[in-house]
């Protein structure tokens, strides 16, 4: 038999009852037989199972992969530090953002442009129905997380090779309105160089494939605010 740990995150957390769980698996269990597996021992996620994402060890997962020894595999829904050469900064963070000095990490002497997006908590939302919100209760995979913010800038700089430094990082937790969230920041010697196209696409990216989810709190109830987007093997 396989021992493996399943991670549950956002709304399949809330419908599995748990964090996590332990399982023995026989050999050569598959993702989707383990998706079988998941819904007749928690019932409550035979549903959100059937959109769900996995990953294995903290990369995304199929489901005719082959389920290794001692895995770890986490479910989810869709989603809503440093290194030697170029400066780049990927965290996931409680703490509060510091916009100046997470663009000080990434300023060289030869940086004469910088384009920052910062995302904020919205106190009305208009998307739809108009309703207000009190607060946002962010939740990441973290380990994954950070592996997969490391992707959006290496695929940063294969697009836009002249962007010196990136700064990608997501804060979680109980956020308010007008509290920064999110940031994403690319630094170049010139402002013509792309740096306004490289962070356009780097947030665009990080809400493709970072496992980072949001869940709407107001007066009206809270709801898990889902993305749309199913990664591919390429991502």
């Amino acid at each position: 038999m396989n021992k493996v740990t399943v991670l549950f995150f956002a709304t399949l957390r809330e419908h599995a009852g748990t964090k996590q769980i332990e399982l023995e698996l026989p050999e050569g269990t598959t993702v989707a037989e383990l998706r079988a597996i998941l819904a007749a021992r928690l019932p409550g996620l035979a549903e959100p199972l059937r959109t769900s994402l996995a990953a294995i060890n903290k990369q995304y997962a199929f489901d005719e992969e082959l389920i290794p020894p001692g895995a770890e595999i986490a479910i989810f829904p869709p989603v809503s530090g440093g290194s030697a050469g170029p400066p780049t900064v990927f965290a996931v963070t409680e703490a509060e953002l510091d916009l100046d000095d997470l663009l000080a990490q990434i300023t060289l002497t030869g940086t004469g442009a910088a384009c920052v997006f910062t995302g904020m908590v919205r106190g009305q939302t208009e998307r739809g129905e108009p309703r207000e919100t009190v607060y946002l209760e962010y939740e990441a995979y973290q380990p994954m997380a950070e592996a997969k913010m490391r992707q959006v800038a290496d695929e940063i700089r294969a697009r836009w090779p002249s962007v010196q430094g990136i700064a990608v990082v997501q804060r979680v937790g109980r956020l308010y309105p007008r509290t920064p969230t999110v940031l994403i920041a690319c630094t170049a010697a010139h402002r013509d160089t792309g740096v306004f196209e490289a962070a356009r696409y780097g947030i665009d990216r990080l809400k493709e494939i970072v496992p980072v989810w949001k869940k709407e709190v107001g007066p009206q109830g809270e709801a898990w605010i889902e993305g749309e987007y199913t990664p591919s093997r390429d991502d």
